[in-house]
């Protein structure tokens, strides 16, 4: 006991990051299933060499667990929380080749005690294994680099691949390394170096597995990732909610305290640089090229085009190694404080679900509708079930149900990777349908009385029934609108 006592005592930090960890742990079993969680499990169940919508790592990752200790909604849960807590771990060790153990420590708070470390904890996206293999890419360039461990060029290739296969974000690994060499002084004849060309080749290597599905699938995904979101931009129209939104999502994620940390040094370094012409040292050059590409990169288009939240997690890894090195133990309590107030009240609403969310986006009633989608079958027999939000219905279905779920592709609408699961849908041909389309603003329990203009081609008759209302502790919080589709017709032109 007293052992105990003077670990805790010595090791306060390190308590604290024990303590987020076991909390995250034990809140695993109440959290429900995310349409992400299975959207991306589909992937892991249709094995492939890439996906319409992201590479497959996090759909690989998810099929390995479930493998092992089968399939469930916790399961998948632990899945992201112990891909992340390698990462936490990956970044312990990242941040102890720059700072002191006294800082390294406090990083290692300060990465723990985020809402994106919980996030990714608990639902399943490309980014828990993107963020994993993007530390390790850092710390292999690390050692290649710092250290002259040559071989570390080799490991370096296959994390920084396994990071693009992760998610397309990590191409700004080799664009980094590339741009720190460049305005290194003492490093900068590594671009001569052979090992550097070779090690980005094995990643190039290591990323073929996606190349080669967009190229059997004239590069779909590519085009799904780039010219939407290039079209949006070009537009250039300036909307400061974009901007006020993508604020109010970092301070979130981060918390204020750290949000503010990386404002600032990031102002600081830049003043620097654009008035006194300067350099930073080597090692903080090193963390500022993983850095502000990705972070100051995608916050510069926030004020003409929406940033999702989670595009900038991956400039967190050395963003807050520089905090680090200037957060004072103060700010670092102020932080701890914020944070556990902040999981506090995550807490209480994943168990009683104070405030309703107005979204699909939600852990709340897939089970639930699936089990009320199946009575409606024994009731209209011999109907299949789809719907018509990209994935989201369809995902949480599909992975409740004992049947294929399908999505809007049945009514010839683009419906994502389920136009690439190599359904035959005239497969389908004169057989009724289930459609389940989510009311997400749920005002009332009425009938929507309107129907889908697409149905109607692909069906000779449609008819809305009773909707499907989801309880929560004997609140009404959900509400599906539900329509009998008779005798479809998968080629009606």
């Amino acid at each position: 006991m007293h052992n105990l006592k003077s670990f805790i005592q010595n090791n306060t930090l390190i308590c604290w990051v024990i303590g987020f960890q076991i909390f995250r742990f034990l809140t695993l079993p109440f959290m429900g299933l995310m349409p992400q969680d299975a959207y991306y499990f589909l992937y892991g169940q249709n094995l492939s060499l890439s996906y319409f919508d992201h590479p497959g790592m996090i759909g690989y990752l998810l099929r390995l667990f479930s493998e092992i200790f089968g399939k469930s909604v916790f399961v998948i849960k632990f899945t992201d929380f112990t891909i992340t807590t390698f990462t936490i771990l990956a970044f312990y060790k990242l941040a102890s080749y720059f700072l002191s153990k006294r800082k390294t420590e406090r990083a290692l708070i300060l990465i723990t005690s985020t809402l994106f470390i919980s996030i990714l904890s608990f639902n399943s996206t490309p980014d828990v294994p993107l963020l994993l293999f993007w530390t390790l890419s850092l710390i292999c360039v690390y050692k290649a680099i710092f250290e002259e461990k040559k071989w570390y060029w080799i490991f370096a290739g296959i994390a920084m691949g396994l990071a693009f296969n992760s998610k397309y974000t990590a191409v700004l690994l080799q664009l980094g390394l590339i741009a720190f060499l460049i305005f290194s002084n003492k490093y900068r004849k590594l671009l001569l170096s052979p090992w550097l060309w070779f090690s980005i080749l094995i990643s190039i290597l290591v990323m073929f597995p996606v190349f080669w599905w967009n190229y059997q699938h004239d590069f779909a995904s590519f085009a799904f990732q780039s010219s939407e979101r290039t079209s949006s931009i070009s537009e250039f129209e300036i909307s400061p909610t974009n901007f006020l939104g993508a604020i109010a999502h970092q301070l979130l994620l981060l918390l204020p305290v750290l949000f503010l940390v990386m404002i600032t040094f990031t102002f600081k370094y830049f003043k620097k640089a654009l008035t006194k012409f300067k350099i930073p040292q080597a090692k903080t050059l090193f963390l500022l090229a993983f850095f502000i590409p990705t972070f100051v990169g995608f916050f510069s288009i926030t004020p003409i085009y929406w940033v999702k939240l989670n595009w900038l997690m991956p400039s967190y890894i050395s963003g807050i190694i520089l905090a680090g090195m200037f957060i004072s133990k103060k700010l670092v309590k102020t932080q701890i404080v914020f944070s556990v107030i902040f999981h506090l009240l995550v807490m209480v609403q994943i168990l009683f679900y104070v405030f309703p969310i107005k979204s699909d986006d939600t852990w709340i009633g897939w089970k639930k509708l699936a089990l009320e989608t199946a009575n409606l079958q024994k009731k209209f027999p011999n109907t299949f079930v789809f719907s018509d939000d990209f994935y989201k219905t369809s995902a949480c279905l599909n992975f409740y149900m004992n049947q294929k779920v399908y999505a809007q592709n049945i009514i010839g609408l683009p419906a994502l990777h389920f136009d690439y699961l190599g359904d035959d849908l005239s497969n389908l041909d004169s057989k009724n349908a289930l459609f389940i389309d989510s009311d997400k603003r749920f005002i009332d329990k009425k009938k929507k009385e309107e129907i889908h203009p697409e149905l109607k081609k692909y069906f000779k008759k449609v008819t809305e029934i009773e909707p499907i209302i989801i309880s929560i502790n004997g609140k009404e919080v959900r509400k599906f609108w539900v329509f009998y589709c008779e005798n479809y017709n998968a080629n009606p032109f």
